[in-house]
């Protein structure tokens, strides 16, 4: 454990050192692009983060190669070479983009071919464990078939997440760790060495997004882009497929009896890291809602619009932070649900407790549908939005301010508009203060109005 946490550690301080110097060099190279329909911030903010998440990916991977226990993975695995291999032509792909806004259909093809030279270098599914039927062998065409498209869908979901800050790193850093906590259960608790590179890329990982983050949270200082989302994608896609295609299943079945007992007993997190809807979930639910709009619409399933997820918490009226913190929520709850239920499916309690949570984040998902009513006595122990007086100050002084600026004022039911009469005419050249006051004297306004009149 203290190998795989100074690899961590390792890579997050590379990534969180690096991130800097890359964010000057997206400004001067330009990979600032105009603020587009569908974005949620305010300025133009420089891309190009995935360059220091690779270097941290690299960092991380030389570590491990020097370190005892871990030096033994890519001695006796093939897996951690074709992970770089892949990372570093997507991660290409993704430096490409956000330079050049290259098209969505040559990304596809690349996130296709990064995944076909993985598989060229025996990072592949090669059996499936089925749930009430045992192991199922892949032919070597099914086995490519699936794990291309295990890669491609995994990238495009957390692609597709990446829209407010810090929301992707988060949710993939808290998918990575109960993804690293479910492979070094199933290395140390069964002493299978296959799942030893999944619990690497899992820890290299949570050290890309937990260096990256502090730069990327709101409001960020540089976004990843497509050159970072795409690669995290990637390496969480290939952990995935490193634990669930090489693990086999008939080893498990002497600690368990049998080998449809071992199945079964992985079925609560095998299954869904075939088709990632357990440690990504909420990503790939809003893949699936995004293609399904897109194209009832009549529009390409590639096309960008503002109807994802979080776009969504947003418009109902959350705040930044919060529509991110729900993700996490969300996020945390399914993955480490999931994970518990592994340990221990026979436990009600862990059925019950992801219930209770599942109605707090209910709760906190539709908190904005509801005013509360702070009693006087109680808005001492409240914060400051709660307390009615304070929301009444600034109601009445928007009022203000809207009849100032001649806007029209929702006085109960009907819109009371100020006449033209009724609002001061200002001279040219004049502006206003904060509190509604001319900025130039009065007798400056005279002077100038005896000027206007002899002429």
């Amino acid at each position: 454990m203290r190998e795989y946490l100074l690899t961590l550690c390792i890579t997050a301080a590379v990534t969180y050192l690096l991130t800097g110097p890359v964010r000057k060099f997206a400004i001067v190279a330009g990979a600032m692009p105009e603020i587009r329909a569908r974005d949620v911030h305010r300025e133009p903010t420089p891309r190009l983060g995935g360059i220091a998440m690779f270097f941290g990916l690299c960092a991380g991977l030389l570590v491990a190669d020097h370190l005892t226990n871990l030096n033994e993975v890519f001695e006796k695995s093939n897996e951690p070479r074709a992970l770089l291999s892949g990372a570093a032509l997507i991660w290409l792909i993704g430096v490409l983009d956000d330079k050049f806004e290259i098209d969505a259909l040559i990304k596809l093809g690349g996130q296709m071919i990064a995944a076909g030279v993985m598989v060229m270098q025996g990072l592949t599914i090669l059996w499936l464990p089925i749930p009430l039927v045992g192991t199922v062998a892949l032919t070597q065409w099914q086995g490519t078939l699936l794990t291309v498209a295990l890669v491609v869908i995994t990238i495009n979901a957390v692609n597709f997440v990446d829209g407010l800050d810090g929301l992707a790193a988060g949710m993939v850093c808290i998918a990575a760790a109960a993804f690293f906590m479910y492979a070094y259960r199933i290395w140390y608790s069964y002493g299978i060495e296959a799942a030893a590179p999944a619990t690497l890329f899992a820890a290299i990982l949570m050290g890309m997004c937990l260096g990256f983050l502090p730069h990327n949270m709101h409001p960020a200082r540089i976004f990843m882009g497509d050159s970072g989302s795409m690669l995290i994608g990637l390496v969480l896609a290939a952990g995935a497929i490193s634990i669930t295609g090489q693990v086999d299943p008939d080893v498990m079945k002497l600690f368990s009896g049998s080998e449809r007992n071992a199945v079964h007993q992985m079925v609560p997190v095998y299954i869904p890291l075939v088709m990632p809807l357990t440690i990504i979930a909420i990503p790939a639910a809003d893949l699936v809602l995004a293609i399904v709009r897109r194209t009832w619409r009549g529009q390409s399933p590639f096309a960008a619009d503002r109807g994802h997820l979080h776009h969504r918490l947003l418009e109902i009226g959350h705040s930044h932070s919060r529509a991110v913190l729900i993700m996490y929520f969300w996020s945390a709850l399914i993955a480490f649900g999931a994970l518990a239920y592994s340990v221990n499916s026979a436990s009600m309690w862990i059925v019950l407790g992801v219930v209770a949570l599942s109605a707090v984040g209910l709760g906190l998902l539709l908190l904005p549908r509801f005013t509360p009513r702070t009693p006087r006595w109680a808005e001492a122990f409240v914060p400051p939005r709660y307390r009615r007086r304070r929301a009444e100050a600034r109601a009445g002084s928007a009022l203000t301010a809207a009849a100032a600026a001649g806007a029209p004022v929702a006085v109960g039911a009907a819109p009371v508009e100020r006449t033209p009469q009724s609002v001061p005419a200002r001279e040219p050249g004049t502006h206003r203060k904060l509190n509604g006051s001319t900025a130039l004297s009065e007798r400056t306004a005279r002077v100038r109005t005896q000027e206007r009149e002899r002429a």
